[in-house]
């Protein structure tokens, strides 16, 4: 094998650092056995000159150096940043330069008999969009930095057909990838987003108009808390599980194994695109399966999740990023992916679950919400009145869990309604680039048309504009509105809203509120908040929700561990956490018995002294309780086992 951009030497120590990293097993064949190090011209070609010059040289000294301690710096170099800068420094080149060479190269394509099916693919991304779904659409896939992509013609277009073609070639060689090695991309894209985040807060504000402190928390941080769950706790949830297994069944062991289901359809909405579409990426690409990514048009972020993938070192089609709108994701989902994992509205929910049945394509579904929250008399009432603007107004009301309906005990009403209201005025609302506002504006001029409608519904039947009423029906930035009067025929009450409405309704018993809050047909979420936490809790399990935060708004979301997913018209399945893991895999029942001559005793033949013998095991094992019972058991077994060795029709 000759390699003109690497000296024999380090030819040698790439090599040697590949089969260290993939010495292969039954299924896959070890790093230098591929033959892909052929390809490494045209792989080194495209670095920089400096880049090039130092993995280069870094491949050199490899080769002379023990496989031992070749193997301890190949681990330190996730630790980077426990040395000081002069090590930190190389060991971020052999993490990113060395590792992703070897990773590249040996990954970028993988047939079911473990060859190389190509060399590196590069998939450029692209800015322009479909203009018909049976056309080409624009892929921006997972092994392109901006300037490479630029120098090759602007783009890569495929039909639907040959993205999800792609997926499924991209999940034969990464299903068979150890979930360490899939863990440690991820941690790579974390550090990535770490250290643009501000860049990312960018590209979020300009599609969204959010305001920039919005998109850090809401966005960014979340992502990575995220991000580090599964780093930590998805080998676990991911291991092969033991399970009970039952007397009659004694000497066999019971298993569940979670194995990816293939490539996954995510199409995410355009009110949180950045937090939607890395989040479930993340734990589909844990499980083991490739992604097709297809953002809302509305807010598609560009190039960025490209970019962001390229720096963790994302094989070729492991990740495709398609733009386009519902023509586009209609085509994909006829496509017939392993799933399909769909957030946005309870319309084009019900849509894609009606198209994707005549597939038996199985369907997750995040949709829409009314969520109530429920003031009782105890609470300290700046705190409840604080979490209400925050729950009502975060991303100016444009999200599933925002709170839409505000119940409050009478004896409360009055001096809560006064306190929310003083804190609602106070907020600063406007298009920031420092972090200093509170609300931005709406993304979109049909979610304002909603709001506006909404608002002229309310103001025609007598409702009370305690703030925000000077708004003109128009602008994106609404101001935030509190809304007193309200009554059950209200749009406000009845649709939801997505937007920075907070509706006031009393109520006077546990019981009175516990049915208005369910009379939606909506179940996402909702908040409780109380200092008598019996009491807190038992509102909880009478709500008909997929989760409730106990005096706190919106908190279900905020720990990585709960899974995520509602009730009736808001959807049904669950995504983060172990839950969401086992979302994106095949959950396989496996028994497992040792290789004997034992006829098992509900085998063939079926004869009258099987029938007594069975009819006495079964009444012993699941009659009268107690160690009597199991003597007799015991004894009954083995009467029917032995008469099963032997018996035979006459």
């Amino acid at each position: 094998m000759t390699v003109d951009t690497l000296t024999r030497g380090q030819l040698a120590g790439l090599l040697k650092v590949g089969d260290i990293m993939i010495p292969g097993d039954r299924d896959l064949p070890s790093f230098s056995a591929s033959g892909c190090a052929q390809h490494a011209d045209r792989m080194i070609a495209h670095m920089t000159p400096a880049d090039r010059s130092g993995v280069t040289a870094l491949f050199g000294i490899f080769r002379f150096l023990p496989a031992v301690f070749v193997r301890g710096v190949l681990r330190l170099t996730d630790r980077h940043t426990m040395f000081p800068e002069a090590v930190a420094a190389v060991l971020r080149m052999i993490n990113i330069g060395v590792k992703g060479v070897v990773m590249t190269l040996y990954y970028s394509g993988l047939d079911d008999g473990g060859g190389i099916l190509r060399a590196i693919h590069w998939d450029a991304k692209v800015v322009d969009r479909p203009v018909d779904a049976d056309d080409a659409v624009p892929v921006g896939a997972s092994t392109a930095h901006t300037e490479h992509a630029e120098s090759h013609g602007g783009g890569d277009r495929r039909t639907p057909e040959q993205v999800i073609a792609a997926a499924r070639q991209g999940w034969e060689s990464l299903r068979r990838i150890p979930l360490a090695e899939r863990l440690r991309h991820l941690t790579m894209l974390r550090a990535a987003i770490l250290r643009r985040r501000e860049e990312i807060v960018d590209h979020i504000q300009r599609d969204t108009g959010k305001s920039r402190s919005d998109a850090l928390i809401s966005e960014i941080f979340g992502v990575l808390d995220n991000l580090v769950w599964l780093e930590t706790h998805a080998p676990k949830a991911l291991a092969d599980r033991k399970q009970h297994t039952p007397l009659a069944l004694l000497g066999k062991s019971s298993w569940t194994w979670y194995e990816p289901l293939g490539p996954i359809l995510i199409i995410s909405p355009w009110n949180y695109p950045f937090y939607q579409a890395i989040v479930p990426i993340a734990c589909a690409l844990a499980a083991g399966n490739t992604v097709v990514y297809k953002p809302s048009e509305w807010t598609p972020l560009e190039g960025l999740l490209e970019d962001l993938f390229a720096e963790a070192q994302f094989a070729p089609n492991w990740v495709q990023v398609v733009y386009g709108d519902g023509a586009v994701g209609a085509a994909l989902v006829d496509q017939r992916p392993a799933k399909i994992f769909f957030t946005g509205s309870t319309r084009t929910g019900r849509a894609i679950l009606a198209q994707a049945a005549a597939h038996l394509t199985p369907v997750e579904l995040e949709l829409g919400g009314k969520d109530a929250m429920i003031v009782f008399d105890d609470v300290h009432i700046a705190r409840a009145a604080a979490g209400a603007a925050w729950g009502a107004l975060t991303t100016t009301g444009q999200s599933c869990t925002s709170v839409e309906r505000c119940y409050v005990q009478r004896s409360i009403y009055e001096p809560f309604k006064q306190e929310l209201v003083r804190q609602v005025r106070q907020l600063v609302q406007r298009v920031d680039n420092d972090g200093d506002a509170d609300l931005g504006a709406m993304t979109t001029d049909f979610q304002v048309q909603i709001v506006a409608r909404q608002v002229a519904d309310a103001k025609a039947q007598g409702a009370e504009f305690l703030c925000g009423a000077e708004w003109d029906g128009a602008s994106r930035l609404i101001p935030p509105m509190v809304i007193d009067r309200v009554t059950d025929s209200m749009l406000l009450l009845r649709e939801e809203t997505f937007g920075p409405l907070i509706p006031l309704v009393p109520f006077d018993s546990e019981a009175e509120v516990i049915r208005a809050a369910n009379d939606s047909p909506y179940g996402l979420t909702a908040s409780v908040w109380s200092k008598d936490l019996e009491r807190a809790q038992r509102v909880s399990r009478a709500l008909g929700v997929g989760g409730v935060s106990v005096n706190n708004v919106m908190g279900t979301e905020a720990n990585p561990a709960l899974p995520f997913g509602g009730v009736k018209h808001s959807g049904f399945g669950r995504y983060k956490g172990e839950h969401g893991l086992h979302a994106f895999c095949n959950v396989k029942s496996v028994l497992i018995d040792k290789d004997s001559a034992k006829i098992e005793a509900n085998w063939y033949p079926y004869t009258k002294e099987k029938y007594r013998l069975f009819t006495d095991l079964t009444v012993n094992l699941f009659g009268r309780r107690g160690l009597s019972r199991l003597v007799r058991f015991a004894l009954s077994g083995l009467k029917l086992e032995r008469y099963s060795g032997r018996a035979r029709r006459e």
